[in-house]
């Protein structure tokens, strides 16, 4: 496998461990960045542009089917980490109160016993409607206006704040209306205008049409190695009861009801803040070492007191959706049994299938991993968690 990218010295354990996913694990085309105290130590990319086109070997450095510098990709659910720091930011900046219910920002919300629900809460996924009544088609979902209607008027399946439960898709809408609502303008939108476009970040919840020709496809892979791979096994795992149509599990993902196409136009464009964000591992990267500190791209984004919110637990345990014991801040999972990250100072996400992202402030780590073939695995991917080992031993 032809790896293209630098590395500073130290930290050639993160290329062996990018290269094994290749040869090892699976991986068709990916990407991986690392920031030190502001400056980037790692930025490497191979394989092939397209999980589903021509075979990774021999692609990397040229031909048109090739995975170049600037190549993007839909990441799922690391979508989430970048999406949190949109509501936490606007804490910072005193327009949002993470103590507030939210109803007081959105009055439509507290129909079904949400009328206590505090921000708080929406944000670490204890707000109790992970599932809709009935999923909404990938039309619905997208069109800005069926999936708040739907959260609002959902009836809560627990008591908000005692428990929680991964808001898989339900997150999208939960968050942009809140934004929405507070800000008057679409969350990707803010994003766009407040973070990303200013850093010079190549990320974006919602594809600018200008961007598309930069985007592989995404394509299920199932890697021959599974070391490393999640081995919590409480009542049953998520494998299992994702097979079950009744659990929580697979009603929350079937929010959106057939899952949509992750390639097609219509679904890059929307915006979706639980799972359609698009970026490279540069950008990601590069966007949680700006959250803590400042980097090439600019000026740090959170002071200490946000830095240390980011990484507060507020959630911890048995996770009713995921089945699995789960961490969550406000809006960043924790380092834990689920997602192991660089160490229990960390907080990020992973998106389900590989790609993962997160900030580790005590190290002064800016983490990202973007890869186009998508595991069966939620958390804990063999091929990230390969390349966090790898950082951490470089360190």
């Amino acid at each position: 496998m032809e790896v293209q990218g630098t590395v500073t010295e130290g930290f050639e354990a993160v290329r062996e461990a990018f290269v094994r996913n290749f040869e090892a694990r699976g991986d068709r085309g990916a990407a991986v960045a690392v920031y030190r105290d502001g400056r980037r130590v790692v930025d490497l990319w191979a394989g092939s542009r397209d999980a589903d086109g021509p075979a990774a070997e021999g692609t990397a450095g040229g031909g048109s089917g090739a995975w170049r510098a600037g190549t993007a990709q839909v990441v799922r659910s690391a979508t989430k980490g970048v999406a949190a720091a949109v509501p936490l930011l606007l804490h910072q900046r005193g327009l949002l109160d993470l103590e507030a219910p939210v109803g007081a920002y959105w009055p439509e919300f507290k129909a079904g016993g949400k009328e206590h629900v505090r921000v708080r809460d929406l944000l670490a996924h204890r707000a109790g409607v992970p599932a809709l009544e009935r999923g909404l088609s990938p039309a619905e979902a997208v069109d800005g206006v069926s999936g708040p209607r739907a959260v609002a008027a959902q009836a809560a399946l627990w008591e908000p704040g005692t428990a929680h439960g991964y808001h898989a898709q339900t997150y999208s809408w939960l968050l942009s209306e809140l934004v929405l609502r507070v800000t008057g303008v679409s969350l990707g939108s803010w994003l766009a205008e407040q973070v990303t476009g200013p850093l010079g970040l190549d990320f974006w919840i919602g594809l600018p049409d200008a961007e598309a020709g930069r985007v592989g496809r995404v394509a299920p892979v199932d890697p021959p190695e599974r070391a490393g791979a999640l081995k919590v096994r409480p009542r049953r795992n998520v494998s299992e009861a994702w097979a079950d149509p009744h659990s929580l599990t697979r009603r929350a993902f079937a929010a959106i009801d057939p899952l949509p196409d992750e390639n097609a136009p219509a679904y890059r464009a929307a915006e979706l803040p639980a799972s359609a964000g698009i970026g490279t591992a540069r950008a990601l990267a590069g966007f949680y070492a700006a959250l803590i500190g400042d980097t090439e791209h600019g000026a740090r984004l959170f002071d200490p007191a946000t830095t240390a919110l980011a990484g507060t637990e507020l959630s911890a345990g048995a996770d009713r959706v995921l089945v699995v014991n789960t961490r969550f801040g406000p809006g960043y999972m924790l380092h834990g049994p689920a997602s192991p990250l660089l160490s229990p100072a960390s907080f990020g996400h992973p998106g389900r299938g590989g790609s993962l992202a997160f900030a580790d402030p005590e190290a002064g780590i800016g983490f990202g991993y973007v890869t186009n073939g998508l595991a069966k695995s939620v958390t804990a991917d063999p091929r990230a968690q390969a390349l966090v080992r790898a950082v951490g031993a470089s360190l």
